[in-house]
């Protein structure tokens, strides 16, 4: 298997494979590695960009249509494949067969979708495609991982940081490279030139008065409503990206589902608070969304959370009425009043 980690991809891109293999949870991991593709393949002549993804009703044929057509503008494709599920089925897996066999060098295929299991990783699809690509599993670095992931990024943004100040970025960051890459930018702006310590990072961290997106999402398991809408006006006039504020929902909705599911068939809990990573101070607003939410409406709020998300990858809608909407249902009074209805398309 080519299998190239996120940090050593730049390293891989010359020459160009026929196809790239984006898959994993981490956003900032995907998404930097689709823009260091695309950078490279721009400078080839690779100007043209096909966006395509296996939603319900997907037309392989359109796939084979795309890879085979002439070019409107005389210049070299890329055609990107969002797999949402990754599962091409048979009928994707025969079309990857087929367009591998046929080598087109003015075409570049990058697909990409979420973590896949190893047994994915032994499917006849995904070995014709790996034989003529590279595979980029963007997992979440964690532990000494993320350190050297952090240590890369401070020195790529040429700050001067003490070891206590790195140590408390770590411990703030840890598993959430998009908020850590957004801090490391601020602090290059303010603090471009002096060294930083601990006691100083914690001053911009209050001069900032920013609300945190975790801030947020603890007020939304505790159902802290006004608080909860307050702190998103705020992260909104910041100009905090949607897809921040997304993540940390979507993290806490898939750690509720997995208690949830437990609790439901009688689990104990304990050995989950570890394996999820849940400090102590942190279980009493788990407990209390559990106590509050039914299966179902967790489930809901996941839908609903993946519809915003949609809205914003597909049509760039920062959907900020949807979020707070969204924060609503996370009392189950809401639910039976609001959980109907469905937004338009309002940015």
């Amino acid at each position: 298997m080519m299998r190239v980690y996120p940090d050593q991809l730049l390293k891989n891109l010359s020459p160009l494979k026929q196809c790239y293999l984006i898959f994993g949870d981490d956003p900032w991991l995907c998404e930097t590695s689709r823009s260091q593709i695309y950078q490279q393949a721009k400078s080839q002549g690779f100007e043209e960009k096909i966006q395509l993804s296996q939603e319900s009703g997907f037309n392989w044929n359109e796939l084979v249509d795309q890879w085979q057509a002439m070019s409107l503008f005389s210049s070299r494709r890329v055609i990107e494949l969002t797999l949402p599920q990754a599962k091409p089925g048979a009928e994707g897996g025969t079309i990857f067969q087929s367009l591998m066999q046929m080598a087109n060098p003015d075409v570049l295929l990058i697909i990409t979708g979420p973590k896949l299991a190893a047994e994915q990783t032994k499917s006849k699809w995904f070995k014709t495609l790996d034989s003529q690509g590279i595979y980029v599993p963007c997992m979440t670095p964690e532990g000494s991982q993320f350190q050297r992931w952090l240590d890369n990024r401070i020195q790529h943004f040429a700050l001067n940081l003490t070891r206590d100040a790195k140590d408390m970025l770590f411990s703030l960051y840890e598993g959430n490279l998009l908020a850590a890459d957004q801090s490391l930018q601020l602090l290059q702006l303010l603090s471009p030139n002096e060294q930083i310590d601990s006691p100083e990072l914690s001053r911009y961290f209050e001069d900032q008065s920013r609300f945190s997106v975790f801030q947020l999402t603890d007020a939304m398991l505790n159902n802290s409503q006004d608080k909860a809408q307050h702190m998103l006006s705020q992260l909104k006039g910041e100009g905090v990206a949607m897809p921040i504020i997304l993540w940390g929902i979507f993290k806490e909705l898939a750690i509720l589902l997995q208690l949830k599911s437990a609790l439901e068939i009688r689990e104990p809990l304990q050995p989950l608070w570890g394996k999820l990573r849940i400090w102590d101070k942190r279980k009493p607003f788990y407990l209390a969304a559990l106590n509050r939410l039914s299966l179902l409406q967790i489930e809901t709020l996941l839908a609903s959370a993946s519809d915003i998300e949609l809205k914003l990858k597909q049509q760039g809608i920062e959907d900020w009425t949807g979020v707070s909407h969204l924060s609503l249902l996370f009392d189950p009074k809401a639910h039976a009043a609001l959980s109907h209805i469905q937004l338009n398309d309002r940015g």
